[in-house]
């Protein structure tokens, strides 16, 4: 019903702006265009960990990939100065996670989204080459899963794909070199669904240049007829060389984020490394061997059971704690790492998951995934 509703939205303004296209016959015409930037995609951890956890398997450790750059090409009629309708062809780009479990397994998954999309383009001129831009549409997406499980892992699907059709909101800013060619900013939220029952979105920040296809080009001014004058000849003037300028400097690393999980570094309500937490741990320290890093934070979680001041104590000696243990047995730098505490104030499950405040065994269950150590590493290969 949502998707009908804008459906009708798109063709009502497009009806209204065709009858008023008339009175403003000189904004209106044809244009094409292409935009690429970074996506980034929300990658739901904790239904990861809980669709594990029914399978009977502990989540060590989750890595995501939810960033990756996309694309569009698109072409659009625009009806007067403020209003445009605009169809076109995108790629978000692919994105992935990689989960460790307890027994002993990996589950790897992948997916790649790309469709078409048409949305209703509004115009706000801000002066007489800067306008602002705003947009809403629909968008139909195929989305391609792909899933490879290692050791006690077994993907029972591997290769699922689903097309949809969501929503798309945008806003932007547009530069007019002259009346044939702009240069757009736009930031960009594509909400999709993937081919196993996840909701969620991309959001997409790019740039891009417009051509419009009957856009005026200024005529050259009238010359007058005047007396030619003598001219004398002069010595040419040195020619000045002017150096190119300097290269940009490098993009900053994207960080890389694991999350571990409490239950599998530690005891319930302990803060000593156990066997296991300390394989894990392991597995890092060597993954992160021959990378250039800046920094790496850890940061300790707690679920909501028991006080702030407890549960903030608790979270900062475990974040201390797998530091340690990072600095002394994976020969990360002292002076690079750093660890804080921040209780159970940033939850991955959701407000209504998990019923109760008593601490019984059901709702510790329930709140596991809360119990994590997040470790961030600005990093480059």
């Amino acid at each position: 019903m949502k998707i009908a509703r804008i459906s009708a939205l798109i063709s009502f303004a497009s009806l209204a702006v065709i009858a008023s296209s008339t009175a403003a016959a000189d904004d209106s015409g044809w244009y094409g265009g292409a935009n690429v930037g970074r996506s980034s995609a929300t990658i739901d951890d904790g239904r990861i960990i809980r669709g594990l956890a029914s399978s009977g398997l502990s989540t060590t450790s989750i890595a995501d990939r939810d960033r990756d750059t996309a694309y569009k090409i698109y072409g659009g009629y625009q009806f007067n100065k403020y209003i445009g309708l605009e169809g076109g062809y995108f790629d978000l780009g692919k994105f992935g996670f990689t989960a460790n479990t307890l027994p002993l397994g990996t589950l790897n998954g992948n997916i790649g989204l790309r469709g078409f999309n048409l949305d209703a383009v509004g115009t706000l001129p801000l002066s007489e080459r800067f306008s602002a831009l705003g947009r809403i549409g629909i968008n139909n997406a195929q989305a391609r899963d792909s899933f490879t499980g290692t050791g006690a892992v077994n993907v029972t699907n591997p290769n699922p794909s689903k097309r949809d059709t969501n929503y798309k909101l945008g806003v932007g800013v547009q530069y007019a070199f002259n009346d044939a060619l702009a240069m757009r900013a736009e930031m960009e939220r594509y909400r999709v669904n993937d081919a196993i029952g996840n909701r969620g979105h991309v959001d997409v920040f790019s740039v891009g240049l417009v051509y419009s296809f009957g856009g005026k080009t200024p005529s050259p001014a009238p010359r007058m007829a005047v007396a030619e004058p003598i001219v004398v000849a002069a010595a040419p003037e040195p020619m000045m060389v002017v150096p190119p300028p300097p290269a940009p400097a490098p993009a900053p690393p994207m960080p890389m984020k694991v999350t571990f999980s409490a239950d599998s570094l530690f005891d319930f309500d302990k803060a000593v490394v156990k066997p296991e937490g300390k394989q894990a741990l392991d597995k890092f320290s060597n993954d992160l061997k021959g990378t250039q890093y800046d920094a790496v934070q850890v940061t300790g979680h707690t679920d909501r059971i028991g006080s702030h001041a407890y549960n903030l104590k608790l979270s900062s000696r475990r974040a201390e704690a797998v530091s340690a243990y990072l600095v002394q047995s994976g020969g990360v730098a002292s002076g690079k790492i750093a660890a804080k505490g921040v209780d159970g104030a940033d939850p991955v499950t959701k407000p209504g998951d998990c019923k109760g405040s008593k601490a019984s065994k059901a709702l510790i269950a329930c709140l596991q995934p809360d119990r994590r150590v997040e470790v961030v590493v600005s990093a480059t290969k």
